[in-house]
């Protein structure tokens, strides 16, 4: 398991945290199958996790933008960063097919990521939004 639920800090919006429940058991499951090496796994698992990072990120978008929330720009930026990241993983797996590469990526620099971008804009941002359902 790569990332525990208790990793991530709980943030003041509901929606958010189901958000970011639902992406750590998608994380896991792919890293599982990246430890394991299995091919066929990680071929099918990669798209599931580039589609449920694209959706957990488009909500969170949304629902800063309805509110009009002032760091929009900045917290999507930092959503670029890593949907940049993905999409060359993406790439180099689908050229050289390295589990190897992707648990380093997985371990030493996603999981760093999710951590420090929940405690520290998804906090903020949670805190904007309130306690949405």
């Amino acid at each position: 398991m790569l990332i525990k639920i208790q990793d991530i800090q709980q943030v003041a919006n509901e929606v958010m945290n189901m958000l970011h429940e639902e992406e750590i058991e998608v994380i896991n499951d792919f890293h599982d199958a990246v430890v394991a090496k299995d091919i066929e796994k990680i071929d099918e698992l990669f798209k599931v996790v580039l589609f449920d990072v694209e959706d957990h990120f488009q909500e969170e978008e949304n629902m800063m933008l309805q509110n009009n929330y002032g760091y929009y720009q900045v917290h999507k930026s930092d959503h670029d960063t890593m949907r940049e990241k993905l999409a060359k993983y993406f790439e180099r797996w689908l050229a050289i097919k390295s589990p190897i590469e992707l648990q380093g990526f997985l371990e030493n620099e996603f999981k760093k990521w999710l951590i420090l971008h929940i405690s520290k804009w998804d906090t903020e941002a949670a805190l904007h939004l309130g306690h949405a359902h």
